[in-house]
């Protein structure tokens, strides 16, 4: 590893498993920042249902892409790619060492290595899925997602329309699978990057995600969806903790049952994230349980490779 140049400190794992915590203390024994990459909180009106750093976590250590953006806005990975890249050539000028922290696999890709540049999708195509997401349900698409891209369809939220019809709007429009358009770039980057990973037993992470959820009620997450039903169409309300309480309140389903989806839900998610990871052989992984964790992550990043 090159010293002279900067180096971006990764800091990724499954929801719940306690990348904020891990994050903040080695931005603090760094002297440095923490650069989000959480794809749901970006967003300012979603709070509760995404578990952002609270106020304390957030003054603990300068966070940037938390509560940087409203949900009525278009923001893509393509976007954050961008706007990443130019946050760190700032951050860089100031601190040696920079921390990316999330669990949005695609997001830390974007920032790492970036992307092939994609197709644009024929405006037909993505018509054409629409309206048949509208009348034949998401079940149709994803399995048509199994069926053309496997490897992203066992990486991706399903509980996502809107990245489903993006990968069949590639697939449609190009012939080729959106995975290996993600896949087949590493673009060279002026800073090291070195890559930490926390896991802890599945028993465990599972224990947390219900408990976060439970948590998450007592908050006011039912009241912070229903303050945002008139914007339930918005990509960025697609997703878990929002779409089950949603159907809650169309009359579809139980409180109790959409609290039950919501946590039986992350728990997939949570499995999908450490699919992701788990095919980056460049990441050290940690237990987040151990502890002295963070001291282990310290003495990896200060150990010269």
């Amino acid at each position: 590893m090159n010293t002279s140049i900067p180096t971006l400190i990764v800091v990724a794992g499954p929801t719940a498993v306690g990348k904020t915590a891990a994050a903040i203390k080695l931005a603090q024994h760094f002297n440095t920042a923490v650069v989000s990459a959480d794809s749901r909180q970006f967003f300012r009106e979603m709070s509760i249902g995404t578990a952002k750093p609270d106020e304390n976590e957030l003054a603990a250590a300068k966070h940037y892409f938390i509560n940087s953006h409203s949900i009525s806005e278009s923001f893509s990975v393509g976007d954050f790619e961008k706007q990443g890249l130019a946050l760190l050539d700032e951050l860089f000028k100031i601190h040696n060492k920079v921390i990316l922290a999330g669990g949005s696999g695609l997001y830390i890709k974007a920032i790492c290595e970036g992307f092939d540049d994609l197709p644009v999708a024929d405006t037909a195509v993505r018509e054409k899925l629409n309206l048949e997401l509208e009348e034949k349900g998401l079940e149709v698409l994803q399995k048509k997602l199994k069926q053309v891209d496997p490897d992203y369809y066992n990486e991706v939220d399903l509980n996502n329309p809107q990245r489903i019809i993006r990968a069949l709007e590639v697939f449609e429009t190009s012939g080729k699978t959106f995975s290996s358009y993600r896949n087949a770039t590493v673009n060279k980057r002026p800073f090291n990057v070195i890559k930490l990973m926390l896991d802890m037993p599945r028993e465990k992470l599972y224990e947390r995600i219900n408990l976060r959820v439970d948590l998450m009620v007592k908050q006011g997450l039912v009241q912070e969806v229903q303050s945002l039903l008139p914007y339930r169409y918005l990509n960025a309300l697609n997703t878990v903790g929002y779409s089950e309480i949603f159907d809650y309140f169309d009359g579809k389903i139980s409180l109790d049952e959409a609290l039950l989806l919501i946590k039986q839900n992350t728990r997939r998610f949570a499995k999908r994230q450490l699919t992701w990871f788990r095919k980056d052989k460049d990441f050290i992984w940690f237990d987040a349980g151990a502890p002295n964790v963070i001291d282990q992550m310290i003495k990896t990043i200060e150990t010269p490779a």
